[in-house]
């Protein structure tokens, strides 16, 4: 058992760069290949490829896209009953979650969530997860079957390992149970225009000291002169100021951008558990002990409704 299967993610943009993070990943422990549920198109197992993926197991089953999760676990149980995989990578998303539990039940494997780093130790696939809000680092061996790992979004930098992949189609009948919830209906989201949250590289985040919905306006404002994401606390989005899919921290999203800018955010630990693995975080807050400060490349104490005008202005400035 030496390769590493990896559950491909895309959007109607192509593969999600989730995707190739969990292939440079996987290349720590054996070689990967690519587990995707859908059409093999030229583009996607280029882009696969690109990030080091060896063979491509384009996985069809007629009305896969009707149905929730359970189709996506079956498509990687199938595969893994067929290679024997070392490990198995999934994206730790509420969705990959839901698939990695019914593939290691099905497999009888081990299990290992929010995993920020995977090696091989004596043969044996070890993750490391950041806990108790990055208090802890705790390293767990999985014992049995193939390692059934999820990985943090950001936990790794996407690498390119280019390749050529072979593509091998494997056909699926679904079971009953993967039909026991069919998707009816489906709303696509209402594009801002903006990066998305977990791919940006540049992050303007909003907290508590915004002070109101209005307030909020500021983040917005300048994430829109740098080509950046907005991104908010749960102070926020508990309050409505911000929609519940920005909120970055324990109990939300886990980000890692080059910038990461703290508006009006005290910094709780539960809120740097999402984002203390950024490249560079400037902070501005008018409590000079604000916790914020103690993780921040660059602090400014002062009011954000001054501040943050005012560099928006000389952002727009210099790239006019």
């Amino acid at each position: 058992m030496t390769g590493v299967l990896v559950l491909v993610e895309t959007s109607t943009t192509g593969v999600r760069t989730s995707t190739f993070e969990l292939l440079t990943a996987a290349r720590r422990l054996g070689e990967p290949a690519a587990v995707l549920v859908g059409e093999a198109t030229d583009e996607v197992v280029g882009a696969l490829g690109r990030y080091g993926a060896s063979t491509v197991y384009a996985v069809s089953a007629a009305g896969t896209d009707e149905f929730l999760s359970v189709p996506r676990a079956e498509a990687l149980v199938e595969v893994a009953r067929r290679v024997s995989p070392l490990a198995v990578l999934v994206g730790s998303g509420p969705d990959g979650k839901d698939v990695a539990a019914r593939v290691a039940v099905r497999l009888d494997a081990g299990i290992v969530t929010d995993a920020v780093g995977v090696a091989l130790e004596d043969g044996g696939v070890v993750a490391t997860q950041s806990i108790v809000g990055g208090r802890f680092v705790a390293r767990s061996a999985v014992l049995r079957g193939p390692a059934v790992v999820t990985v943090r979004p950001n936990a790794f930098g996407a690498e390119e390992a280019p390749v050529t992949p072979a593509v091998e189609t494997v056909d699926l009948s679904l079971s009953e149970q993967a039909r026991g919830a069919r998707i009816v209906e489906s709303t696509p989201k209402a594009s801002s225009g903006r990066p998305e949250l977990g791919e940006a590289s540049v992050i303007v985040a909003g907290g508590r000291g915004v002070g109101s919905e209005d307030g909020f306006s500021v983040i917005e404002d300048l994430a829109d002169a740098l080509g950046a994401a907005v991104g908010a606390s749960r102070s926020v989005t508990d309050s409505g100021w911000a929609p519940h899919d920005l909120q970055i921290g324990q109990t939300g999203k886990t980000v890692a951008p080059e910038l990461y800018i703290a508006a009006g955010i005290s910094g709780a630990i539960q809120h740097r558990a999402g984002m203390q693995s950024s490249r560079t975080i400037v902070a501005v807050n008018k409590d000079p002990d604000a916790p914020i400060f103690g993780i921040a490349d660059l602090g400014v104490v002062g009011d954000l409704h001054t501040v943050l005008p005012a560099l928006t202005a000389l952002v727009r400035e210099r790239r006019s």
